[in-house]
């Protein structure tokens, strides 16, 4: 029996992913092994190609492409919505740059679209100051006055308001409006080297898990749920669909797309390689 370590975060909306996996729904005569851990950690393993498939940031890809393929199913995306810069009363433009900013990683692909906003509005990034902060604690670190700022993700961009908290600036949205296309968060990879029917038989479980999921969205949910870091049941119902819906099934030629484009804009500011994308059909 092939085995077929798989990383992916402990978040509500990977959970609900891989439930087809984790239940048994999805039939293979592979032994999956789910692997949860943050997605900075994932992204270092992912590195060293540690685990033969994996979430990671859309980000960190840029930097594994030579061992990973990417998967047209399991992304996360921003439909007008992505990571958000909060705080707990309106900065100015001058204010932000005086700012230490609190961001969940630097190989998140929130700090590399923080990078993109940045440079667009500041003519370049070295102004940009920030700290890395585990991104459930960037909220309670802005409410105890720690830093003025934050750059937040998951739960956090529908829970910051009732957390006394206003938004700054919108990633999903400046993304939308320069490109109208979805925003790239994270996505799924599996390692190269395992052959072409070990990379074909990964990629039709994780699309059958998904898809499972959707079509028993209850019983995926109420798995999900141990994952939820505390959401009632309507907060986290709402997060799943954010993040696990038709794109996440397939990518399509747009979101391959939207993937080359963050990516060569972010080799144009220096902050990710130029890197050429395997794509698993």
């Amino acid at each position: 029996m092939t085995k077929i370590r798989l990383g992916h975060s402990p978040d509500s909306d990977d959970a609900f992913m891989f439930w087809g996996l984790a239940s048994g729904y999805v039939k293979t005569d592979y032994e999956f092994e789910h692997i949860l851990r943050d997605i900075q950690t994932l992204n270092d393993w992912a590195m060293e190609g540690k685990l033969e498939s994996s979430a990671v940031s859309v980000h960190a890809f840029a930097h594994i492409a030579d061992k990973y393929a990417l998967l047209r199913h399991g992304g996360s995306w921003g439909e007008n919505y992505g990571p958000m810069i909060v705080a707990l009363s309106n900065l100015t433009d001058e204010d932000l740059k005086a700012t230490t900013i609190a961001v969940p990683g630097v190989l998140t692909s929130a700090f590399l679209q923080l990078n993109l906003w940045w440079t667009e509005k500041f003519g370049d990034r070295s102004s940009l100051n920030y700290e890395v902060v585990p991104f459930d604690q960037i909220i309670p670190a802005i409410q105890a006055g720690t830093f003025k700022a934050g750059l937040i993700i998951h739960e956090g961009q529908l829970t910051y308001e009732r957390e006394g908290l206003v938004e700054i600036a919108n990633m999903g949205k400046w993304w939308n409006a320069k490109t109208g296309l979805p925003l790239p968060l994270g996505v799924n990879v599996v390692r190269k080297d395992l052959g072409p029917d070990a990379v074909n038989e990964v990629s039709r479980c994780m699309r059958e898990s998904i898809q499972g999921g959707l079509d028993n969205r209850e019983k995926a949910l109420d798995y999900a749920l141990q994952f939820a870091r505390g959401l009632d049941t309507e907060t986290s119902d709402e997060f799943v669909g954010m993040y696990v819906n038709e794109r996440t099934v397939d990518m399509k030629d747009e979101g391959v797309e939207a993937i080359r484009l963050l990516l060569s804009m972010g080799a144009e500011i220096g902050l990710v390689p130029a890197v050429e994308i395997a794509v698993v059909d």
